[in-house]
């Protein structure tokens, strides 16, 4: 594969990741609440769960969009509905001092859960077909740059959404107050539910 190609995919693999989205409003939000360790299984949730849609994707599950748009309209219903439902809980989270014993009665994603959060997630649908219509390659290179585009995601994705995260964890000293947290969460929980601004077709 040539050289150009290899850093087209990087380049788009990390800034997909790193810019505002449903996960990294969830990981900044869950980093604060649950600090950067109990976020871990969430960020490689996404991780693994991306990988599935790409291969997912590959094979062929994006020529149904395709052939039949009225699944992928669908899709972005539900996944809409579901991200504001998450913004809610966000929003409505607990405001007893983000450090104290309250916020272990709630928990963070676990990793099967993010990676099932993937399949309903507008972004990381427009992130799996546009990388794979744009940087799939024809006949036998097919599987090879398949498989490098997994493997991008996969090596920069997870530092990318782990800044995040980590942003999150480091508010978290600051915001062991209810005002704040509460104001936090409120922040928070819409600026989830507005990424869809950004990024579902209306």
């Amino acid at each position: 594969m040539e050289t150009s190609l290899l850093l087209g995919i990087a380049t788009f693999a990390f800034i997909t990741s790193v810019t505002p989205g449903p996960n990294n409003m969830m990981l900044l939000a869950s980093g604060a609440q649950f600090g950067f360790t109990r976020t871990l299984p969430h960020m490689l949730g996404i991780v693994f769960g991306v990988s599935m849609l790409l291969l997912s994707v590959l094979l062929g599950l994006g020529v149904l969009f395709q052939l039949y748009p009225i699944m992928y309209s669908v899709l972005n219903i539900a996944g809409a509905a579901y991200l504001l439902w998450l913004a809610f809980k966000i929003a409505s989270g607990p405001v007893n001092g983000i450090s104290s014993e309250n916020s272990r009665s709630t928990k963070p994603f676990t990793w099967w859960q993010a990676a099932l959060f993937q399949f309903v997630n507008p972004k990381a649908w427009m992130m799996a077909l546009g990388s794979v219509s744009t940087f799939s390659l024809p006949g036998n290179d097919y599987a090879e740059s398949g498989a490098m585009i997994m493997l991008a995601f996969a090596l920069l994705g997870l530092p990318a959404i782990s800044l995040w995260a980590g942003t999150g964890a480091k508010l978290r000293l600051w915001l062991n107050n209810p005002r704040r947290q509460r104001g936090f969460n409120l922040v928070m929980g819409t600026a989830t539910a507005a990424t869809l601004l950004l990024i579902v077709e209306v």
